[in-house]
């Protein structure tokens, strides 16, 4: 009989995910040195090699990747188990791993982490900020419990709940302020700044002037609002970014904000998590609460 722990199993998980002994090790809060005890003596147990191993990265075997498939399973076992006892006592509390897209975490987590800290005093929010398809993958894999994103993601396998709509505006360079607004058709010939491949906020941009997301591109693509509207206050071009960035990313920046009268582009935002979650009925309510914190009016 192999006596495999789950600790075991969550060091083997944060391995394969980092592809670095020193990453995966502070990750699971331990040394080097005891993180690869863990790993060999998984090994010997199991009689087969989980990793192939360089100086700079290692990688799963043939039969790591299908022993990953299985302990990933176990360990979403494993947090169900925990959530339901959270269940069971009523309220949501304890740790909640929240992911947020970056084009709503600057702007949205302060009120949201005052409105939730006072409507949930025994909740201990755990946030990570990254792209919609990451915070995909980790709800998939169970390292998320829910996560604040752009909507439709249309995977079956989620819960999607709207919580506002929201505009998005043109950001001009100040001179061009008092010229009308440009149609969609005409951004075609205009230099438009985008957020770099991996953001859906690139891609709404790109669909709102009728441009495919594989166009060709020559011009810079940033990873930041921030960065978009301060090339455009210094000439480079023009750039779209949703309502709730206009009061942050402005303020500093020699620009001008224009409001499409016609065809307006917009997006939801709204929260996603694991259909089969036992969590499901506290995050239904806790998307209530979010809702009233984070409407266009309540911020």
């Amino acid at each position: 009989m192999i006596n495999i722990t789950v600790k075991q199993l969550r060091y083997f998980e944060a391995l394969a995910r980092h592809g670095h002994f020193g990453r995966a090790a502070e990750a699971s809060s331990i040394s080097q040195p005891a993180l690869s005890i863990q790993i060999k003596e998984l090994e010997m147990m199991l009689g087969a090699t989980l990793f192939e191993r360089s100086p700079r990265q290692v990688r799963l075997t043939a039969f790591g990747e299908t022993f990953a498939g299985r302990a990933r399973d176990i360990l979403r076992s494993v947090d169900d188990l925990g959530d339901l006892a959270r269940v069971s006592q009523g309220q949501l509390s304890g740790r909640l791993r929240l992911g947020v897209i970056p084009t709503v975490a600057p702007y949205l987590l302060p009120p949201l982490i005052q409105c939730l800290a006072n409507a949930y005093p025994g909740l201990d929010l755990d946030i990570r900020e990254t792209i919609t398809p990451k915070l995909l993958d980790e709800l998939a894999d169970g390292r998320l419990d829910t996560a604040i994103v752009a909507l439709p993601v249309s995977e079956p396998s989620l819960t999607e709940v709207p919580l506002f709509t929201e505009d998005f505006v043109l950001v001009r360079p100040e001179a061009d302020g008092a010229r009308p607004m440009p149609d969609p058709e005409q951004l075609h010939t205009m230099r438009l700044l985008l957020l770099e491949e991996g953001h859906c906020f690139r891609d709404q941009a790109l669909s709102f002037c009728n441009l495919p997301t594989n166009r060709p591109r020559h011009g810079l693509d940033g990873s930041s609002l921030s960065t978009l509207v301060q090339m455009v206050g210094a000439g480079i071009g023009v750039t779209l970014i949703p309502d709730m960035a206009v009061p942050t990313e402005t303020r500093s920046a020699p620009v001008a904000i224009g409001r499409f009268t016609r065809n307006t582009p917009q997006r939801t935002i709204g929260m996603v998590w694991r259909g089969t979650t036992p969590l499901s009925g506290q995050l239904q309510a806790l998307s209530q609460t979010v809702q009233g914190a984070l409407s266009p009016g309540a911020v």
